[in-house]
Protein backbone atom coordinates (compact mmCIF):
# COMPACT_ATOMS: atom_id res chain seq x y z
CA UNK A 1 0.00 0.00 0.00
CA UNK A 2 3.18 1.95 -0.26
CA UNK A 3 2.49 5.04 -2.31
CA UNK A 4 -1.07 5.26 -2.22
CA UNK A 5 -3.47 7.46 -0.84
CA UNK A 6 -5.56 6.18 1.90
CA UNK A 7 -8.37 7.40 3.94
CA UNK A 8 -6.80 11.18 2.89
CA UNK A 9 -7.84 13.10 0.10
CA UNK A 10 -4.81 15.67 0.27
CA UNK A 11 -1.64 13.06 1.28
CA UNK A 12 -0.21 9.89 -0.01
CA UNK A 13 1.09 7.50 2.62
CA UNK A 14 -0.74 9.58 5.46
CA UNK A 15 -4.06 8.03 6.92
CA UNK A 16 -6.81 8.94 9.53
CA UNK A 17 -6.65 6.88 12.43
CA UNK A 18 -8.72 6.95 15.42
CA UNK A 19 -8.42 5.58 18.80
CA UNK A 20 -11.38 4.86 21.14
CA UNK A 21 -12.50 3.71 24.09
CA UNK A 22 -10.07 5.58 25.90
CA UNK A 23 -9.93 5.08 29.48
CA UNK A 24 -10.70 8.42 31.71
CA UNK A 25 -7.20 7.34 33.89
CA UNK A 26 -5.07 7.36 31.03
CA UNK A 27 -6.33 11.01 29.27
CA UNK A 28 -3.45 12.75 30.69
CA UNK A 29 -1.30 10.68 28.96
CA UNK A 30 -3.34 11.05 25.50
CA UNK A 31 -2.84 14.64 26.41
CA UNK A 32 0.70 14.26 26.66
CA UNK A 33 1.23 12.01 23.65
CA UNK A 34 -1.08 14.71 21.23
CA UNK A 35 1.04 18.18 22.30
CA UNK A 36 4.12 17.71 20.07
CA UNK A 37 1.83 16.71 17.60
CA UNK A 38 -0.36 19.81 17.76
CA UNK A 39 2.47 21.69 18.01
CA UNK A 40 3.80 21.13 15.01
CA UNK A 41 0.38 21.17 13.33
CA UNK A 42 -0.16 24.53 14.43
CA UNK A 43 3.22 25.02 13.03
CA UNK A 44 1.65 24.12 9.33
CA UNK A 45 -1.25 26.07 9.78
CA UNK A 46 0.83 29.13 10.44
CA UNK A 47 2.58 28.66 7.04
CA UNK A 48 -0.47 28.21 5.47
CA UNK A 49 -2.25 30.74 6.69
CA UNK A 50 1.08 32.86 5.46
CA UNK A 51 0.65 30.90 2.16
CA UNK A 52 -3.37 32.10 1.88
CA UNK A 53 -2.45 35.93 2.52
CA UNK A 54 -0.11 36.19 -0.75
CA UNK A 55 -2.81 34.55 -2.90
CA UNK A 56 -5.94 37.02 -1.49
CA UNK A 57 -3.91 39.99 -1.38
CA UNK A 58 -4.20 40.44 -5.20
CA UNK A 59 -7.97 39.44 -4.70
CA UNK A 60 -8.44 42.38 -2.69
CA UNK A 61 -9.42 40.78 0.38
CA UNK A 62 -8.50 41.36 4.11
CA UNK A 63 -5.45 39.52 5.16
CA UNK A 64 -5.99 36.73 7.62
CA UNK A 65 -4.62 36.94 11.42
CA UNK A 66 -4.32 33.62 12.65
CA UNK A 67 -4.95 34.34 16.12
CA UNK A 68 -8.46 36.37 15.64
CA UNK A 69 -9.44 34.74 12.54
CA UNK A 70 -8.29 30.69 13.47
CA UNK A 71 -7.59 29.96 16.42
CA UNK A 72 -10.23 31.76 18.32
CA UNK A 73 -12.97 30.33 16.61
CA UNK A 74 -11.34 26.24 17.29
CA UNK A 75 -11.02 24.74 20.46
CA UNK A 76 -7.56 25.08 21.08
CA UNK A 77 -7.66 26.42 24.01
CA UNK A 78 -9.22 22.99 25.33
CA UNK A 79 -7.00 20.96 23.54
CA UNK A 80 -8.52 20.70 20.76
CA UNK A 81 -7.16 20.66 16.86
CA UNK A 82 -6.91 23.51 14.39
CA UNK A 83 -7.30 21.97 10.90
CA UNK A 84 -7.72 22.99 7.28
CA UNK A 85 -11.69 23.81 7.91
CA UNK A 86 -11.08 26.13 10.55
CA UNK A 87 -8.66 28.05 7.52
CA UNK A 88 -10.79 28.02 5.05
CA UNK A 89 -13.78 29.31 7.37
CA UNK A 90 -11.88 32.22 7.81
CA UNK A 91 -11.09 32.37 4.32
CA UNK A 92 -14.85 32.17 3.63
CA UNK A 93 -16.08 35.02 6.00
CA UNK A 94 -13.35 37.11 4.46
CA UNK A 95 -14.45 36.82 0.98
CA UNK A 96 -18.47 37.39 2.21
CA UNK A 97 -17.35 40.34 3.20
CA UNK A 98 -16.10 41.20 0.10
CA UNK A 99 -18.79 40.23 -2.32
CA UNK A 100 -21.82 39.39 -0.36
CA UNK A 101 -24.22 36.32 -0.87
CA UNK A 102 -25.33 35.32 -4.46
CA UNK A 103 -24.17 36.61 -8.10
CA UNK A 104 -20.71 38.50 -6.40
CA UNK A 105 -19.49 35.23 -4.59
CA UNK A 106 -20.40 33.15 -7.83
CA UNK A 107 -18.74 35.36 -10.02
CA UNK A 108 -15.38 35.95 -7.23
CA UNK A 109 -15.40 32.07 -7.26
CA UNK A 110 -15.31 31.54 -10.78
CA UNK A 111 -12.80 34.26 -11.72
CA UNK A 112 -10.59 33.85 -8.97
CA UNK A 113 -10.80 30.10 -8.10
CA UNK A 114 -12.01 29.12 -11.29
CA UNK A 115 -14.62 26.65 -9.87
CA UNK A 116 -16.41 25.13 -11.83
CA UNK A 117 -20.26 24.63 -9.50
CA UNK A 118 -22.33 22.16 -10.00
CA UNK A 119 -25.55 22.99 -10.06
CA UNK A 120 -26.88 22.20 -7.16
CA UNK A 121 -24.40 24.05 -5.51
CA UNK A 122 -25.00 26.73 -7.44
CA UNK A 123 -27.99 26.86 -6.27
CA UNK A 124 -27.65 26.88 -2.36
CA UNK A 125 -25.15 30.17 -3.23
CA UNK A 126 -27.92 32.29 -5.17
CA UNK A 127 -30.27 31.45 -2.17
CA UNK A 128 -29.32 34.41 0.37
CA UNK A 129 -31.36 32.79 2.82
CA UNK A 130 -30.24 29.58 2.85
CA UNK A 131 -28.98 29.10 6.48
CA UNK A 132 -26.66 26.51 5.44
CA UNK A 133 -24.48 29.23 3.40
CA UNK A 134 -20.80 29.05 5.06
CA UNK A 135 -20.65 25.14 5.07
CA UNK A 136 -21.39 25.33 1.70
CA UNK A 137 -18.90 27.65 0.85
CA UNK A 138 -16.52 26.04 2.70
CA UNK A 139 -17.30 22.84 1.19
CA UNK A 140 -16.39 24.40 -2.19
CA UNK A 141 -13.03 25.69 -0.58
CA UNK A 142 -11.73 22.59 0.01
CA UNK A 143 -12.59 20.77 -2.76
CA UNK A 144 -11.65 23.00 -5.08
CA UNK A 145 -9.29 25.43 -3.49
CA UNK A 146 -7.45 23.88 -0.43
CA UNK A 147 -5.04 22.22 -2.66
CA UNK A 148 -3.29 25.61 -3.42
CA UNK A 149 -2.33 26.27 -0.15
CA UNK A 150 -2.07 22.84 1.42
CA UNK A 151 1.58 22.32 2.80
CA UNK A 152 1.89 18.44 3.35
CA UNK A 153 2.79 17.49 7.20
CA UNK A 154 6.09 16.11 7.95
CA UNK A 155 6.37 13.16 10.26
CA UNK A 156 7.08 14.74 13.18
CA UNK A 157 3.55 15.50 13.29
CA UNK A 158 2.09 12.31 11.47
CA UNK A 159 4.40 10.27 13.20
CA UNK A 160 4.86 6.68 12.72
CA UNK A 161 1.16 4.30 12.63
CA UNK A 162 3.45 1.85 14.74
CA UNK A 163 3.78 4.35 17.25
CA UNK A 164 0.12 5.35 17.22
CA UNK A 165 -1.38 1.81 17.27
CA UNK A 166 1.28 0.79 20.49
CA UNK A 167 0.40 3.94 22.32
CA UNK A 168 -3.29 2.92 21.62
CA UNK A 169 -2.90 -0.81 22.86
CA UNK A 170 -0.45 0.43 25.99
CA UNK A 171 -3.40 2.35 27.24
CA UNK A 172 -6.03 -0.16 26.96
CA UNK A 173 -7.82 1.92 24.08
CA UNK A 174 -9.24 0.58 20.99
CA UNK A 175 -6.78 1.51 17.57
CA UNK A 176 -8.82 1.50 14.21
CA UNK A 177 -8.70 2.30 11.06
CA UNK A 178 -10.90 4.95 9.68
CA UNK A 179 -12.45 3.56 6.31
CA UNK A 180 -13.14 6.19 3.60
CA UNK A 181 -13.58 4.35 0.51
CA UNK A 182 -13.80 5.66 -3.13
CA UNK A 183 -15.72 8.93 -3.36
CA UNK A 184 -18.66 8.88 -6.39
CA UNK A 185 -20.46 11.82 -4.15
CA UNK A 186 -19.57 13.19 -1.50
CA UNK A 187 -22.63 13.86 0.69
CA UNK A 188 -21.17 16.99 2.42
CA UNK A 189 -19.95 18.72 -0.46
CA UNK A 190 -16.22 18.60 0.84
CA UNK A 191 -14.39 16.12 -1.66
CA UNK A 192 -14.44 15.59 -5.32
CA UNK A 193 -14.86 11.91 -6.51
CA UNK A 194 -12.05 9.91 -6.29
CA UNK A 195 -10.94 6.70 -5.39
CA UNK A 196 -9.22 6.09 -2.29
CA UNK A 197 -8.71 1.77 -0.56
CA UNK A 198 -11.26 0.09 -2.75
CA UNK A 199 -8.70 -1.12 -5.17
CA UNK A 200 -6.74 -2.75 -2.48
CA UNK A 201 -8.75 -3.57 0.20
CA UNK A 202 -8.04 -7.19 0.46
CA UNK A 203 -4.47 -6.18 0.64
CA UNK A 204 -4.93 -3.06 3.61
CA UNK A 205 -7.14 -4.72 5.79
CA UNK A 206 -4.55 -7.51 6.42
CA UNK A 207 -1.47 -5.45 6.94
CA UNK A 208 -3.56 -2.59 9.54
CA UNK A 209 -4.40 -6.27 11.30
CA UNK A 210 -0.78 -7.35 11.72
CA UNK A 211 0.18 -3.61 12.62
CA UNK A 212 -1.91 -4.17 15.37
CA UNK A 213 -4.91 -2.54 14.94
CA UNK A 214 -7.64 -4.24 16.54
CA UNK A 215 -11.22 -2.39 15.06
CA UNK A 216 -12.15 -0.43 11.71
CA UNK A 217 -14.51 2.45 11.80
CA UNK A 218 -16.48 3.74 8.74
CA UNK A 219 -19.79 5.90 8.32
CA UNK A 220 -22.80 4.19 6.55
CA UNK A 221 -24.14 7.64 5.00
CA UNK A 222 -20.90 7.67 3.08
CA UNK A 223 -20.91 4.93 1.01
CA UNK A 224 -23.00 2.40 -1.13
CA UNK A 225 -24.51 -0.40 0.50
CA UNK A 226 -22.09 -2.65 -1.71
CA UNK A 227 -19.09 -0.90 -0.35
CA UNK A 228 -20.44 -1.50 3.20
CA UNK A 229 -21.03 -5.55 2.74
CA UNK A 230 -17.46 -6.00 1.17
CA UNK A 231 -16.10 -4.11 4.08
CA UNK A 232 -17.59 -6.30 6.53
CA UNK A 233 -16.95 -9.23 5.23
CA UNK A 234 -13.67 -8.49 5.02
CA UNK A 235 -13.55 -7.45 8.85
CA UNK A 236 -15.59 -9.86 10.20
CA UNK A 237 -12.47 -12.67 8.00
CA UNK A 238 -9.91 -10.53 9.67
CA UNK A 239 -11.46 -10.46 13.42
CA UNK A 240 -12.04 -6.83 13.23
CA UNK A 241 -14.51 -4.50 15.45
CA UNK A 242 -16.61 -2.23 13.31
CA UNK A 243 -17.49 1.06 14.87
CA UNK A 244 -19.92 3.01 13.38
CA UNK A 245 -17.74 6.51 12.55
CA UNK A 246 -20.20 8.89 11.47
CA UNK A 247 -18.59 12.35 11.17
CA UNK A 248 -20.62 15.93 11.31
CA UNK A 249 -18.44 18.12 8.52
CA UNK A 250 -21.65 20.26 7.86
CA UNK A 251 -24.42 21.42 9.59
CA UNK A 252 -26.58 19.90 6.21
CA UNK A 253 -25.72 16.87 8.33
CA UNK A 254 -27.87 15.76 10.94
CA UNK A 255 -27.17 13.95 13.82
CA UNK A 256 -30.12 11.62 13.22
CA UNK A 257 -28.65 8.35 11.27
CA UNK A 258 -31.50 6.00 10.43
CA UNK A 259 -29.19 3.75 8.44
CA UNK A 260 -27.65 2.30 11.38
CA UNK A 261 -31.58 0.97 12.50
CA UNK A 262 -31.34 -1.06 9.52
CA UNK A 263 -30.51 -5.14 10.49
CA UNK A 264 -27.33 -5.01 8.40
CA UNK A 265 -26.04 -2.46 10.56
CA UNK A 266 -27.10 -3.92 14.08
CA UNK A 267 -23.94 -4.99 14.71
CA UNK A 268 -22.71 -0.93 15.06
CA UNK A 269 -25.08 -0.72 17.89
CA UNK A 270 -23.55 -3.80 19.78
CA UNK A 271 -20.07 -2.03 19.10
CA UNK A 272 -21.32 1.45 20.57
CA UNK A 273 -23.02 -0.36 23.40
CA UNK A 274 -19.44 -2.66 23.99
CA UNK A 275 -17.65 0.65 23.43
CA UNK A 276 -19.40 1.71 26.79
CA UNK A 277 -19.08 -1.19 29.14
CA UNK A 278 -14.91 -1.16 28.12
CA UNK A 279 -14.53 2.77 28.67
CA UNK A 280 -16.19 2.00 31.86
CA UNK A 281 -14.77 -1.05 33.26
CA UNK A 282 -11.25 -0.53 31.88
CA UNK A 283 -11.47 2.87 33.74
CA UNK A 284 -12.15 1.30 36.84
CA UNK A 285 -9.67 -1.87 36.34
CA UNK A 286 -7.76 -2.32 33.14
CA UNK A 287 -7.98 -5.63 32.91
CA UNK A 288 -11.40 -5.76 31.99
CA UNK A 289 -10.46 -3.62 28.70
CA UNK A 290 -12.17 -5.52 25.70
CA UNK A 291 -8.90 -6.53 23.83
CA UNK A 292 -7.13 -6.65 26.89
CA UNK A 293 -5.71 -10.65 26.85
CA UNK A 294 -5.71 -10.71 30.66
CA UNK A 295 -9.65 -10.14 30.82
CA UNK A 296 -10.88 -12.99 33.16
CA UNK A 297 -14.68 -12.19 31.39
CA UNK A 298 -13.02 -12.98 27.78
CA UNK A 299 -10.89 -15.39 27.99
CA UNK A 300 -11.30 -17.80 25.30
CA UNK A 301 -14.64 -15.75 23.99
CA UNK A 302 -14.66 -15.28 19.89
CA UNK A 303 -14.87 -10.76 19.27
CA UNK A 304 -18.32 -11.68 18.88
CA UNK A 305 -18.96 -13.03 22.27
CA UNK A 306 -16.85 -10.49 23.31
CA UNK A 307 -18.87 -7.71 21.89
CA UNK A 308 -22.21 -9.84 22.91
CA UNK A 309 -21.43 -9.92 26.59
CA UNK A 310 -19.82 -6.13 26.60
CA UNK A 311 -23.13 -4.74 25.30
CA UNK A 312 -25.21 -6.26 27.57
CA UNK A 313 -23.04 -4.56 30.72
CA UNK A 314 -23.12 -1.88 28.42
CA UNK A 315 -26.96 -1.35 28.38
CA UNK A 316 -26.93 -1.94 32.08
CA UNK A 317 -25.21 1.58 32.98
CA UNK A 318 -27.50 4.35 34.35
CA UNK A 319 -26.23 6.90 32.35
CA UNK A 320 -27.53 9.32 35.65
CA UNK A 321 -25.01 7.11 38.10
CA UNK A 322 -22.72 5.24 35.73
CA UNK A 323 -20.05 5.03 39.02
CA UNK A 324 -22.49 3.34 40.93
CA UNK A 325 -23.56 0.63 37.95
CA UNK A 326 -19.70 0.38 37.45
CA UNK A 327 -19.58 -0.46 41.19
CA UNK A 328 -22.27 -3.08 41.14
CA UNK A 329 -20.66 -4.64 37.86
CA UNK A 330 -17.50 -5.00 39.26
CA UNK A 331 -18.87 -6.79 42.78
CA UNK A 332 -20.73 -9.52 40.47
CA UNK A 333 -17.80 -9.41 38.79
Amino acid sequence: VEEKKLNNPDSKNIGYLAIHGIPERRWKEVEKFLKPIQQMRNGRNKEMVEKLNHLIENWGIEKIDFYPDVYAISQAKEGGSITERHLLYALAKKILQKTGKGEGLLSFLQDNLKVDLSEKLTIFLLNQGNIHYIYDLIGVLKSNFLDQIYIQPNDQECISVFDVVKFANDINAIPAYAYLGDVISSPTGDKKAEKFEDNFLDQLIPEIKSLGFKSVTYMPPRNTFAQLQRLQRICRKYDLMEISGVDINSSRQSFHCPIILKPEFSNLVEATWALIAHQKLANHNEKYALFNNCNPLLKGKSLREKIKIYAEMGRKIDANNPGKTIEKLSFSL
